[in-house]
């Protein structure tokens, strides 16, 4: 098969509380240009409105995006809006708040707990929605997220949201929110280069109570919001070769073999990229060549 001729299927699906979505999704941020959070070049909006359209096509059902995904001409939630809506039933859109940048695209610090209903009805203004099917709370530094998960299930109680997730936590930050309300998804930054204890900890947990965990960045590395990583372990070079595959589709194989509970959100503007990372669903990797990664991730630490 050709990449173009694999659908997410290939991957399987996952339960978002009650929502069946594509383990391969379609993080948003990289619609909008080159360097979305520092005014680089906007991107081409019928390129980004196309990509989302394959997507669809692809069997895609899964999209990340935020209110602050946006460059200097292009907002995430509007490409979404203007490709998509009406919206197909099967589609999860799932967005987050916490982090904020003012009209200029400056960032803020964190946003306090009786701002996010603001910020949630900001998202369903841009997306054109009457409720948000996932809300994450992105930890900002705080110790405790405890006020603001609450705000959030207020707004859930309220209608406004369908299901909780928070991202950038640590298990005790998981446990407090899940003392409040139902999480249905964590959503934090974890690759095949990045060694992180917690973040193991974290995927262990969720995988043991049947929660989603979404890795961001896992294509990306360490070049994180700037794009996919050139930078590669020579063990994901090797595999890469031995399947006839790219680096970037190893990584997200390797991501999705973590487990059934994790899901791959790679962001792309490109149509064909976008069809090399769908078709990494269905890369199978051996337990040698598993193994192989997993050491270099230790040794990479």
């Amino acid at each position: 098969m050709t990449p173009e001729t694999i659908t997410a299927d290939a991957a399987g699906t996952w339960k978002l509380g009650d929502l069946d979505v594509s383990r391969i999704g379609l993080g948003a941020m990289r619609l909008t240009g080159s360097a979305a959070f520092h005014h680089g070049t906007p991107s081409d909006r019928e390129r980004s409105i196309a990509v989302l359209h394959r997507a669809i096509e692809l069997g895609i059902n899964h999209i990340d995006t935020a209110a602050f995904y946006f460059s200097a001409l292009r907002s995430a939630n509007e490409l979404i809006n203007s490709a998509l809506a009406p919206y197909a039933d099967d589609l999860v859109i799932a967005t987050k708040v916490g982090p904020y940048r003012d009209y200029w695209g400056e960032w803020g610090t964190s946003a306090r707990p009786d701002e996010l209903r603001g910020h949630v009805e900001e998202n369903l203004r841009q997306l054109g929605r009457d409720h948000l099917d996932l809300v994450y709370l992105r930890r900002m530094r705080q110790d405790s997220i405890a006020e603001h998960f609450g705000a959030l299930a207020e707004l859930r109680e309220a209608g406004l949201i369908r299901h909780l997730g928070v991202s950038a936590v640590e298990p005790r930050h998981l446990a407090e929110a899940q003392a409040i309300a139902p999480v249905v998804s964590v959503q934090n930054r974890y690759a095949v280069d990045r060694p992180d204890p917690m973040d193991d900890d974290v995927l262990r947990i969720c995988a043991a109570q049947g929660i989603a965990f979404v890795p961001f960045y896992a294509v990306a590395g360490e070049a994180g919001a700037e794009g996919a990583t050139r930078a590669h372990d020579e063990a994901v070079l090797a595999v890469a070769r031995e399947h006839g595959a790219s680096p970037t589709q190893v990584r997200i194989a390797w991501t999705l073999h973590q487990g059934p509970h994790v899901l791959a959100i790679p962001g792309t503007g490109n149509p064909g990229h976008l069809a090399e990372n769908v078709a990494a669903g269905a890369l199978r990797l051996s337990d040698d060549e598993l193994a192989r990664l997993d050491k270099a991730r230790q040794q990479s630490g």
